[in-house]
């Protein structure tokens, strides 16, 4: 079981292990924690963890991800904003972390199962295949975040709190007497200090906090900033700059260390290229899928057509969308299913 610290592992945990199920408690081990205390990380986030299982009375153990997580999440964060994108480290860490080295893991000292806290949901289909559904609480559902799972990692995972609320959970919390039941949810990255990307981006990439323009969409310089890579499409909000009129960022160009920022109608897509594309069934579907596509975590979901192209994907929107982000991901839904998804490439 993957502790993280927080009341959605803890309680999940201790569902498994009323459930009878032989619960090994692992709280992952991913930075060093002497740089941040906060989140899933740093000696507090153990410490949460551990008194939870001792609480309940099943094992616990601290297993050392830090080489694999600053190989396949941290080197991958740094690359993708030195490219002028932003990059999702969850879904990453979901990815090859949660489902790929700690499932390995889990073969190598016995386990039959993994499970996390994940707001999710599986089911098996007639055809014997698995399937990956929304969390029941939509409000926490976090199907977007673990979209890259197929049918290995799926037959091997349980979700023990995707089918309740929150609300729920906490209840299970308090009537547990867990010591984590009131902890917040935590919303910031978890190997940033403070969850200050802008900060981590200055200490280990300091080459791309350099002093830039802000400029319009017809060159003007507006103002100045301390680092392109720090400014995502569609950001309003810290431009430091007026125009006299709601303005957002609609180009990030790292190598020319400028932002552009206009008028929101500039925003508007009528389609985007996805690359890594993963499909949950394992089967790539062979023509035009009409469907519902998410382009972020907190996102609706819209209408659209999504082409299958040897590893990526043609999405174009039923109507345009704002703020598609270039390294953020587009996944692919049916109802409450999951069918697939990538990394957002470039828009059109």
């Amino acid at each position: 079981m993957a502790m993280s610290g927080g009341v959605d592992s803890s309680v999940a945990a201790c569902l498994l292990h009323e459930a009878g199920h032989e619960v090994l408690g692992s709280h992952l081990k991913l930075v060093d924690g002497t740089s941040t205390d906060h989140g899933c990380c740093g000696p507090q986030a153990e410490a949460d963890a551990r008194a939870v299982a001792r609480h309940a009375g099943f094992d616990f153990e601290t297993p050392d991800f830090r080489e694999v997580f600053a190989e396949r999440v941290l080197t991958d964060f740094l690359a993708e904003h030195e490219a002028g994108r932003t990059p999702n480290p969850c879904i990453r860490c979901n990815q090859h972390v949660k489902f790929g080295a700690f499932l390995a893991r889990a073969e190598q000292v016995g386990a039959d199962l993994v499970a996390t806290g994940h707001y999710v949901r599986t089911a098996r289909g007639s055809d014997g295949r698995w399937r990956l559904l929304r969390g029941r609480d939509r409000s926490k559902d976090q199907s977007y975040m673990v979209h890259t799972l197929g049918q290995r990692e799926l037959s091997r995972a349980l979700f023990p709190v995707g089918g309740q609320t929150k609300a729920e959970t906490r209840a299970h919390a308090r009537r547990l007497g867990l010591p984590v039941a009131d902890k917040p949810d935590s919303q910031e990255l978890c190997f940033a200090p403070s969850g200050d990307a802008g900060a981590f981006l200055s200490a280990h990439a300091p080459h791309l906090s350099r002093e830039g323009e802000v400029v319009d969409p017809s060159g003007r310089v507006l103002g100045g900033h301390a680092g392109a890579a720090r400014y995502t499409i569609g950001q309003r909000r810290g431009l430091g700059v007026s125009t006299g009129e709601r303005a957002y960022v609609v180009e990030v160009d790292v190598a020319a260390n400028r932002v552009v920022v206009g008028p929101g109608e500039l925003l508007a897509r009528r389609g985007l290229e996805a690359t890594g594309v993963t499909w949950v069934s394992g089967v790539v579907p062979d023509g035009p899928l009409e469907t519902l596509v998410k382009i972020r975590y907190r996102g609706e979901a819209v209408p659209a057509v999504v082409e299958a192209a040897g590893g990526g994907a043609r999405v174009a929107f039923g109507s345009p969308q704002r703020s598609v982000v270039p390294g953020q991901s587009v996944v692919f839904y049916r109802s409450d299913e999951v069918l697939g998804g990538g990394v957002i490439a470039s828009s059109w």
